[in-house]
């Protein structure tokens, strides 16, 4: 039985990134991952083949649609198998690249479904069948997320899909209906409709993204309406029927009234997701778990069993790859003995849609329950000077600043490239930063972020643009 420092199960953005942090601090460390390619979820069948299939289908719409009002008249063909192969091509190479810095960080690596016996000890059943004993110090859960399911609604990843079967469907759907409006649904729901599928969102709540600013929320339906997009917000999917030609989709109102049916070729689940830890043997070693599955811990990630560690989407919070990557340092610093943290009032999310869509802090809506007071600026893409000229000014940027201290509390992009831009946001707001700081700071011109500033200028009631 060989004997480590630290056992890593599962190799996602939390996992793996965990694992390199220990061995940096010198620790002898080993990863599970039941997968043959490390990365998890995010690397394999989420983060990275969906961005890489929006990137395409984006490029792909362009060239039909936008590319003639800049003198490039281009009739695109679309050869669905080709993309799908570039897709994969993108995903080979992020997981190769990370089984070499588990190589390079000389982390030791079992492939396999991990089981925790007891405290310090893991056993491996190896794809193989057999079964080795990890001896370790320390286990960090890193498991990730699984798809949460529709109650009597079977996936079969070939017409009804989770994300995962979204990813690689054969051909194009004329018609598609996307349960659930959140980030997943919504981002799936683009590609599909720039490659020519018509494609309806049904979602319980009145309104898609719950939990983002409402007034962006409001903006970007209306933007992905007038994109082709339809909605039917207030209802809930009471059954589907895959025995016919097309598959039969029946909705109610959540507040009740008529059943409808809807026809499509697919139907994508995409109702959230929720923790993954089956097969790990936390019941028999007595790891506690809240109503929703997730793994509670203290301050330093441990959970009541000492020894044993959990990060990323198996514990609360928002479920995001870099969250549980800042997670996963923390985790590994405070075994080393420092002061690893992470500040959750800084965590940006994205949705990378066209336009984007990027928060970070509160929202208006949350201040207002909170009995924050606060000022806000907003300035348009309409108004910036490089988006008006590339042709990309729908959105806006909004600032919401402390009334006495004008610290930073949140900001809201709706734009191209809000992904990006977000982060000064982060920057700043992991400082302390005010709204005076942020527009006080130069920002390169012709750009994109000026408008980060001038919202920022807002604040005060001074942008120079508007």
């Amino acid at each position: 039985m060989s004997q480590y420092d630290l056992v890593v199960i599962g190799t996602g953005p939390g996992g793996y990134v965990c694992a390199i942090r220990a061995a940096q601090l010198g620790m002898k460390v080993a990863v599970i991952e039941k997968r043959e390619a490390h990365g998890g979820t995010c690397l394999n069948v989420g983060c990275i083949p969906s961005k890489a299939l929006l990137h395409a289908s984006e490029v792909y719409e362009e060239a039909g649609h936008g590319m003639e009002a800049m003198g490039i008249k281009v009739t695109p063909e679309l050869n669905l198998k080709t993309m799908m192969k570039f897709k994969d091509e993108g995903v080979n190479g992020n997981t190769q690249g990370v089984a070499f810095l588990l190589k390079k960080n000389k982390i030791d690596t079992f492939h396999g479904a991990g089981k925790i016996l007891a405290a310090g000890k893991v056993q491996v059943t190896l794809v193989k069948g057999d079964t080795q004993t990890l001896q370790t110090k320390n286990i960090v859960i890193a498991t990730g997320s699984d798809v949460a399911h529709i109650p009597g609604i079977e996936i079969d990843e070939k017409r009804v899909v989770s994300s995962t079967g979204a990813l690689a469907l054969g051909k194009v759907p004329k018609k598609m209906i996307v349960v659930g409006g959140g980030y997943i649904g919504l981002e799936l729901g683009s590609v599909w409709r720039r490659l020519g599928s018509e494609v309806t969102v049904v979602e319980f709540l009145d309104r898609i993204t719950p939990g983002m600013d409402g007034e962006v929320s409001k903006h970007f339906q209306r933007i992905l309406k007038k994109q082709g997009m339809i909605f039917k917000l207030g209802h809930k999917v009471t059954a589907v029927d895959t025995n016919s030609r097309s598959v039969k989709v029946t909705i109610e109102p959540a507040a009740g009234g008529d059943a409808e049916t809807l026809s499509a070729d697919n139907v994508l689940v995409s109702i959230g997701r929720v923790p993954f830890t089956e097969g790990l043997g936390l019941e028999d070693v007595g790891v506690q778990k809240d109503n929703r599955g997730c793994i509670l811990i203290d301050d330093h990630y441990q959970t009541n069993v000492p020894g044993i560690f959990a990060i990323g989407d198996v514990i609360a919070g928002p479920m995001l790859a870099h969250k549980a990557e800042d997670e996963g340092v923390a985790a590994a610093e405070i075994l080393a003995g420092q002061a690893g943290h992470v500040n959750y009032d800084v965590i940006p999310g994205v949705i990378y849609t066209y336009p984007e869509v990027a928060a970070v802090g509160k929202t208006e809506e949350e201040l207002k329950a909170e009995g924050i007071d606060y000022n806000s600026g907003k300035f348009p893409f309409t108004a910036n000077g490089r988006a008006k000229v590339n042709r990309t000014t729908e959105g806006f940027v909004k600032v919401l600043a402390d009334k006495k201290t004008d610290r930073i509390l949140g900001v809201h992009i709706i734009g191209a490239d809000a992904g990006t831009m977000i982060a000064e946001a982060a920057v700043i707001m992991e400082f302390g930063g005010s709204a005076e700081d942020l527009a006080r700071t130069c920002h390169a011109h012709p750009t994109l972020t000026e408008a980060v500033k001038e919202a920022a200028l807002a604040v005060d009631g001074r942008a120079l643009h508007m």
